[in-house]
C-alpha cells in the first residue's frame, strides 16, 4: 500500500566555511545511512555531527545529485542559482494594456491578458485585426482547440482577453461579440486530499521555505497567488489571523495555525524577507509560482501519493476538512472569500462525514 511506503531520507545542501576554505555543507539530520555513503566519497573532506562538508571546488551539483538522489530527497535551493528566463517581447496595440491598469485588473490578470491577446495578434500577423470578424476570431479559437489542445478555462480566458480589445478597448458592441463560441464548462466535484496525505506530503518538506508555504495554503484556505502575494505585515500574531488580498482586490481574513506561526517565526529568522513574506532567490522578487508548483509535487512524490496532486487542491481540502470538523458553512464562506454561499455549498457534496455513516445496501442484504 501507499501508506506503508517508506518516505526517502533528506539532504540539505547549505554554502558554508570549513577550515578555512569554501565548502558545501550537507545537512543529512544525523541518518546513519547517509553518513556512512558521505564517508565513503572522495570528495568529502570531513564529516561531522549530522553533517559533511564537500570543498566548492570539487562539488559538482549533478555529479552529487546522481549519487544521492537514489537514497534521498536533495534540497539545493540555497546552493543553486537559477538563470532567468529571457524575457518575451509582447505586441499590443495602443491602449490595450493602459484600459486594463485603469480598471484595475489584477497583476496576474494582466498578464495573462497580455499573453494571450499577443498570441492572438502574432496568429493574424499581416492582417489588419480591426477587420477581422466572429468566424475569423471561431477559427482561432478552434485551432486553439484542436491544435494546442487547450483547456476549457484556457479557452474561456482567451475568449476573454479578445473581447477586451474588441468591446473595451475599440468600443464594439457586445451583443455582436457574444458570437465568439465558448466552451461549455461542466461542474465538477473539487479534488480533496485527505488528513493523511496532507500530513505525509508535509512531512516531505524538508526545506522550512517550502514547509511554511505549503502548511499556510492548506491551513488558511489559500489561493496559489494570494500566498505569493503575502507580506511579512499581512500575519497578525495578535489577533491570530492572515490577511489576504484576494480575487478582485477583496481583503479578508483567514486562520492563522499555531503551528505555522511558529514556523513562520523561525523561517522569518532564517531568511529575513525583504519585500514579500516569500521571495525567490533575489531578495525582494516574489516567489515563483510554477516554483510553488514544483514544490508540491515533488513532495506528494516523495509521500508515495500516485494520484495527481495540484495547489487548489489544498485550499479544497481546507474547507472539506473544515465541514468535517463541524464548522458552518457561513463561516467557510468568510474564510474562502466566496461571493455567493452556492460555490461554498459544492464541499457538501464531497466531505465524507455524513456518507461514512450510510449502511450500505449490499452490506445489509443478510440481515433481510
Amino acid at each position: 500500500m501507499d501508506s506503508d511506503r517508506k518516505p526517502r531520507e533528506n539532504i540539505v545542501l547549505h554554502k558554508d566555511r570549513h577550515s578555512g576554505e569554501d565548502c558545501i555543507r550537507v545537512d543529512h539530520a544525523r541518518s546513519q545511512a547517509l553518513a556512512s555513503l558521505l564517508a565513503q566519497d572522495a570528495d568529502v573532506v570531513a564529516v561531522g555531527d549530522g553533517c559533511a562538508y564537500i570543498p566548492a571546488a570539487a562539488f559538482h551539483l549533478s555529479d552529487f545529485y546522481d549519487r544521492y538522489s537514489p537514497y534521498a530527497y536533495i534540497d539545493y535551493s540555497r546552493v543553486y542559482v537559477r538563470h532567468p528566463k529571457p524575457q518575451r517581447e509582447y505586441v499590443l496595440p495602443e491602449g490595450y494594456l493602459d484600459l486594463l491598469e485603469q480598471k484595475r485588473y489584477s497583476p496576474s490578470t494582466i498578464k495573462t491578458y497580455r499573453a494571450y491577446f499577443s498570441d492572438f495578434m502574432e496568429y493574424h500577423k499581416g492582417r489588419n485585426i480591426d477587420r477581422l470578424k466572429v468566424p475569423d476570431i471561431n477559427r482561432y479559437i478552434l485551432h486553439l482547440v484542436n491544435e494546442k489542445k487547450i483547456s476549457v478555462s484556457q479557452q474561456n480566458m482567451r475568449i476573454n482577453a479578445i473581447k477586451f480589445y474588441y468591446e473595451q478597448v475599440r468600443g464594439g458592441k457586445r451583443q455582436y461579440y457574444g458570437g465568439i463560441t465558448r466552451a461549455k464548462e461542466y461542474k465538477t466535484l473539487p479534488e480533496v486530499l485527505s488528513r493523511d496525505e496532507v500530513k505525509r506530503i508535509l512531512s516531505c518538506l524538508a526545506n522550512r521555505k517550502h514547509h511554511c508555504m505549503i502548511s499556510l495554503i492548506y491551513s488558511a484556505g489559500l489561493r496559489r497567488s494570494e500566498l505569493l502575494n503575502l507580506t511579512p505585515p499581512d500575519i497578525n500574531s495578535e489577533r491570530m489571523l492572515v490577511r489576504i488580498m484576494g480575487k478582485g482586490k477583496k481583503c479578508r481574513y483567514s486562520l492563522l495555525s499555531e503551528k505555522v506561526l511558529h514556523e513562520l517565526r523561525e523561517y522569518f529568522r532564517e531568511y529575513r524577507p525583504k519585500k514579500w513574506l516569500f521571495e525567490g532567490e533575489t531578495p525582494g522578487e516574489q516567489y515563483s509560482a510554477s516554483a510553488l508548483v514544483k514544490v508540491l509535487k515533488e513532495a506528494a512524490d516523495r509521500a508515495g501519493i500516485r494520484h495527481r496532486v495540484h495547489i487548489h487542491m489544498l485550499r479544497h481540502s481546507f474547507a472539506t476538512h473544515l465541514l468535517e470538523q463541524g464548522t458552518d458553512l457561513r463561516t467557510i464562506q468568510e474564510l474562502l472569500g466566496h461571493n455567493d454561499i452556492k460555490t461554498t455549498s459544492i464541499y457538501l457534496h464531497v466531505t465524507s462525514t455524513h456518507k461514512s455513516s450510510i449502511p450500505n445496501p449490499l452490506d445489509t442484504l443478510d440481515d433481510s
